[in-house]
């Protein structure tokens, strides 16, 4: 990626670059009012909406797409091998899962809204991720 946070021309935003070798950040990017926050490089990606906890992978990955609403969130997450994705999302809910396409199952968030789930991306160059409250 060549900007570290983008608005994509359908209103999603796109974020992360998996092959910084050092960390970089881009504070205060504005999208229809709300303040996102970005930080990346290899190791890690970290995405803040209004000064919340969004997203977070380890390693770090490249994020396109991402659609965030009251009930869902989706986007294509790419990067050079699998990654743990933790997502700040309603606390106490479940919600249900699809990578690429296929159920992953259901899992309820803890007290803090988070949710974890996995992404094998190492034979693929995208892999698409739905979470949509059950």
């Amino acid at each position: 990626m060549s900007t570290l946070i983008r608005v994509e021309e359908d209103g999603s935003i796109s974020f992360g670059d998996a092959g910084l070798k050092v960390k970089s950040k881009q504070d205060d990017f504005k999208v229809e009012g709300d303040v996102y926050k970005v930080k990346t490089w290899e190791e890690i990606t970290k995405l803040e909406r209004n000064g919340l906890f969004a997203y977070e992978s380890v390693p770090g990955t490249n994020v396109e797409h991402m659609r965030v609403a009251a009930d869902q969130v989706s986007f294509t997450v790419s990067g050079p091998q699998d990654a743990e994705i933790t997502l700040g999302l309603e606390a106490g809910c479940e919600y249900d899962i699809q990578i690429d396409g296929k159920d992953a199952g259901s899992m309820k968030t803890n007290l803090g809204g988070k949710l974890t789930l996995s992404a094998e991306l190492e034979a693929k160059d995208k892999v698409e991720v739905v979470v949509r409250k059950a």
